[in-house]
């Protein structure tokens, strides 16, 4: 068994801040923080647009960015949180910049504040179209610089330790289910360790590779959320799963796709039809610029019209050596599958991209199970609601970890650590005799929630997922307590639980509010009902 204060498992912008925040506060405290690939293998390191904080008060407010985030959000935000996240965010994009984070401006002067949709004002920093890896780099350069932090590479954490290990039985809605470390596969040697924790922390990320076309890394399998639901914890809101509208169509096939920011559109850049033709001003007066739900719609729509398999965005236009110094990430991408973009369209299409709903979270980062904490885009926090605003999937990451790691210093002196968990059984299990009966259930995983629980959806298509996926999940349980444990697995059973999550909550909300379309309820408020799982 291996033991620390504090075990954080993720180590993107959430965790690391977490981390970071921590070992300022209290130089005696042991924190591990794992990471189930190398450590800057996160969503954090993909994101390419930017930061959105209130930076010029002469051209912005705290309650623009706030009204933009609500009205995104589809009436279903919690105020309090957008509130506690827009107001704290400059302090803690600040403390990016202080901590070696490099954001483009101009002439050396004043930060480049770019605009994406659904902002009405321009307050996105960013770093070239690279953002992300940059914000990754100066984290992980500065979470090395203390020694009470421990990273572990090439971990995966596989299940929660609970009551339920130590022979009680748990249930969802008791209230006093404890949180005492993790259960983790090391991937090395591919031996199930114990590790114990006064605190644990979930910054595990998306679920993203839940669909055939995503921007996210392989690594995004929303692992935290899975396990917060064997927890028997509190989950909420998995329906609102965001497509970006403009990832590049490359009928090569990639995985993940490759991302055309937001920001190509808030330079200037215009979608059009197959054709040539715009079309946007059909479907929202904010044009190309309407937030990520409306967009993706909006596509989805002209290319079930024309039967076109993408649409064009047009960036002919623009002035070359900008765009060049903006986005050389996306020229060159688009150079290498013979398109220049200053002189032909780029074909996009929709992919996912973000989960607004997870592990439920309070103003602190605490979840439902006591010692458990969350951050970043594993949680349901009430920011980003029916829909997340452009950029504010950093912000969020940066300010609950300050949070969560503000709570856990007032709180650890007086959690003692529970040592009689029980070591991994893994008796009666042998090793899998054929790889294939995974890969081809995550195939059809991947096949199931892209068809029946896209960007629109139905009565009908929703429950021929259900009924598929309960086969693929009583196929997987099966393999899981007969065969020794591999990633792979581990992955396909949380895969199994996010692609449930995601098409039960769907099936409980019988109206169409933000990314949740359905043809069946295509109005607003029709009917209302809690989603929490």
């Amino acid at each position: 068994m291996y033991n620390s204060d504090v075990l954080i498992i993720g180590s993107g912008i959430a965790g690391l801040s977490t981390a970071i925040h921590l070992a300022q506060q209290n130089s005696k405290l042991s924190i591990s923080l794992i990471s189930k690939s190398y450590k800057e293998e996160c969503n954090t390191k993909y994101a390419q647009g930017g930061i959105a904080a209130v930076w010029d008060l002469n051209e912005d407010d705290l309650n623009k960015h706030i009204a933009d985030t609500l009205d995104a959000g589809a009436d279903l935000c919690d105020e309090k949180i957008v509130r506690i996240v827009i107001e704290e965010g400059p302090s803690r994009v600040q403390e990016l910049i202080n901590w070696g984070t490099r954001f483009d401006k101009i002439n050396n002067l004043n930060y480049d504040l770019a605009k994406e949709g659904g902002h009405s004002e321009r307050r996105i920093l960013h770093y070239r179209d690279l953002t992300g890896a940059e914000i990754e780099r100066a984290l992980l350069e500065k979470v090395s610089s203390f020694p009470n932090v421990k990273i572990l590479e090439h971990y995966f954490a596989i299940d929660l330790l609970t009551q339920h290990h130590m022979g009680y039985n748990i249930t969802r809605i008791m209230k006093n289910i404890e949180c005492y470390g993790c259960y983790l596969l090391n991937l090395q040697n591919l031996q199930v360790e114990t590790h114990l924790a006064k605190i644990t922390v979930l910054a595990t990320g998306g679920s993203g590779q839940i669909y055939k076309a995503t921007t996210n890394p392989i690594v995004a399998t929303g692992d935290g959320i899975a396990m917060m639901y064997r927890a028997k914890g509190h989950v909420e809101n998995m329906e609102f799963v965001q497509f970006h509208p403009t990832s590049l169509y490359n009928p090569s096939g990639e995985n993940p796709c490759f991302l055309i920011s937001e920001a190509v559109r808030g330079f200037g850049a215009i979608l059009k039809t197959k054709k040539g033709e715009e079309f946007m001003h059909k479907y929202d007066a904010r044009l190309s610029l309407a937030p990520r739900d409306i967009v993706a719609r909006a596509i989805d729509s002209e290319m079930k019209l024309s039967g076109d398999e993408f649409v064009h965005l047009d960036c002919r236009h623009l002035e070359k050596n900008s765009f060049i110094d903006h986005f050389p990430t996306i020229y060159n991408k688009c150079l290498s599958i013979g398109i220049n973009p200053l002189e032909q369209y780029i074909p996009v299409v929709p992919a996912q991209h973000y989960m607004c709903g997870g592990i439920q979270i309070d103003e602190m980062g605490r979840t439902s199970i006591k010692n458990l904490f969350a951050a970043g885009e594993c949680t349901s926090s009430g920011l980003h609601g029916a829909n997340r605003l452009a950029s504010n999937s950093l912000l969020e990451g940066a300010v609950f970890g300050y949070r969560v790691a503000q709570d856990i210093g007032k709180t650890i002196d007086n959690i003692q650590l529970n040592t009689i968990i029980p070591e991994w059984d893994a008796h009666g299990t042998n090793d899998p005799k054929e790889m294939v009966l995974i890969t081809q259930s995550i195939k059809e995983l991947k096949d199931i929630m892209s068809y029946y629980v896209g960007i629109v959806r139905s009565n009908v298509r929703l429950k021929r997922a259900m009924d598929r996926l309960h086969l693929l999940y009583t196929e997987t349980e099966s393999l899981y307590h007969t065969t020794t444990l591999s990633p792979q697995l581990c992955e396909l059973r949380n895969l199994i639980t996010n692609g449930y999550l995601v098409t039960r909550s769907a099936e409980m909300r019988r109206e169409s509010r933000g990314l949740h379309f359905t043809t069946d309820f295509p109005a607003k408020n029709i009917f209302l009902q809690d989603t929490l799982l």
